[in-house]
């Protein structure tokens, strides 16, 4: 079975339709690791596609944010702000499926889904090796998909007791990688907001028969997803950080 797995579309419209149209036939079903609001002029639309995929998925923290599992004082005041609206606009069909969304669930029996980290699913970042060796005591399976840094990342397990986990960047080649046979925590990116310093949408497909990962990036239409936010008047560092991926 071969998964897209998807993480932080944050409202991107054109990033997600940009990332299905790019992997049409690549994949059988997918899994989505959380903040499908936050930052971006769409809620509503890309709430509506990923519903329509009948995905298995978790909830991240502007998703908790909007359902108000979370202040607002936790955020920026840019986010903040954006975090507002989107209270204001989402339909109740939508916010429903927000709440349908879990903390955290297995998949696969080899695959735990989290947002953050397996120890506090909604908040917590891993951010570096040191993060990920703690995050390694969390988690029962083989492995574990998450996302919220917008960085893609695979952080491997150390083969020495008291050492910490190796990093290993995902290159955007698209190369396959088979995946080994040791605990590995792995970040997809970002399809909505990367800020890894390349501005186009990040995801990954898991072959999980084949134990095969393939990273992907994708360009979109920035400028239209830049436009629409501007004619909301949202906050300009949001608007013009996308060009950056940052």
């Amino acid at each position: 079975m071969r998964y897209l797995v998807l993480s932080d579309i944050h409202a991107n419209l054109y990033a997600l339709q940009a990332v299905l149209e790019h992997a049409q036939g690549r994949y059988d079903h997918t899994w989505y690791l959380g903040d499908v609001v936050g930052y971006g002029p769409h809620p509503n639309e890309c709430i509506e596609i990923l519903a329509g995929l009948h995905c298995l998925g978790v909830a991240g923290n502007h998703d908790w944010a909007v359902l108000g599992k979370l202040e607002l004082d936790y955020f920026n005041v840019h986010a903040s702000r954006v975090l507002v609206w989107t209270r204001a606009v989402l339909n109740p069909l939508h916010m429903r499926f927000l709440e349908s969304l879990s903390e955290r669930m297995v998949a696969e029996e080899d695959f735990t889904l989290v947002h953050g980290s397996p120890r506090y699913p909604i908040w917590e970042y891993v951010l570096n090796s040191v993060d990920a060796t703690i995050a390694l005591k969390h988690f029962s399976t083989r492995y574990c998909l998450l996302g919220h840094t917008h960085e893609p990342v695979i952080f491997q397990a150390p083969d020495t007791a008291n050492v910490l986990c190796y990093e290993i960047p995902l290159c955007a080649d698209s190369s396959a990688r088979s995946l080994p046979g040791v605990s590995l925590i792995i970040n997809p990116g970002s399809v909505g907001q990367p800020r890894d310093g390349d501005p186009r949408a990040s995801y990954i497909i898991l072959d999980c028969e084949r134990r095969i990962l393939e990273h992907f990036r994708v360009d979109y239409p920035i400028e239209r997803t830049q436009e629409a936010m501007l004619a909301l008047d949202f906050p300009k560092p949001l608007v013009y950080r996308l060009s950056l991926g940052r």
